[in-house]
């Protein structure tokens, strides 16, 4: 077995590695600029909601008060006219990257313990690198990806986009798992 505390070098080296994949990733290759469409009559669209002054949150509509409201032939009727969405409202300005970037790199800290957590359990010092590679990177793929299967599922995200975000966290279990397997304990 190896602690977690002992893996602090490969946890670190997983995070910053997956970290500035991310970034490459998101900012060099095109395929991410699809993951969102435009509203059609966008201006129009925001003009309209703007005046709501929608707090920041997560919203559905029609949205029932209660379960047994979903039966109810005025919130059919509603559901039927459309449109039917799902909507996030963030806060207005530019976003606030610095934070994001930070949440996220502790993220990739939090997914890499977790990969060195598991991969130590019932591995010690100079196990094979292939089986703590495959171990490691199995651990970072399901937490890097499959959770956003979900959101496909269940609330209409373009399965084009959960894929793509697939092949990312795909390539990031593959650093994770490298890093690994590069340095763990002899």
């Amino acid at each position: 077995m190896v602690s977690v505390m002992s893996l602090w070098l490969p946890i670190l080296v997983a995070a910053v590695l997956v970290f500035l994949a991310s970034a490459v990733w998101h900012m060099l290759l095109p395929y991410h600029n699809s993951d969102f469409r435009s509203v059609p009559s966008e201006d129009d669209v925001m003009g309209a909601l703007r005046r709501f002054n929608i707090p920041p949150g997560d919203y559905v509509m029609p949205r029932p008060a209660t379960p047994g409201q979903m039966r109810d032939p005025e919130f059919l009727a509603r559901r039927d006219r459309g449109p039917v969405a799902l909507l996030t409202v963030l806060p207005p300005g530019p976003p606030t990257m610095g934070k994001q970037l930070a949440m996220w790199f502790v993220y990739c800290v939090v997914v890499s313990v977790f990969a060195g957590y598991v991969a130590g359990i019932g591995h010690g010092p100079g196990t094979a690198p292939t089986t703590i590679f495959r171990i490691a990177g199995t651990v970072a793929f399901a937490t890097y990806t499959l959770g956003l299967w979900q959101d496909s599922i269940w609330y209409g995200k373009a399965w084009r986009t959960t894929f793509t975000s697939t092949f990312d966290g795909v390539s990031y279990a593959l650093l994770t798992g490298g890093a690994f397997a590069w340095l763990w304990p002899r």
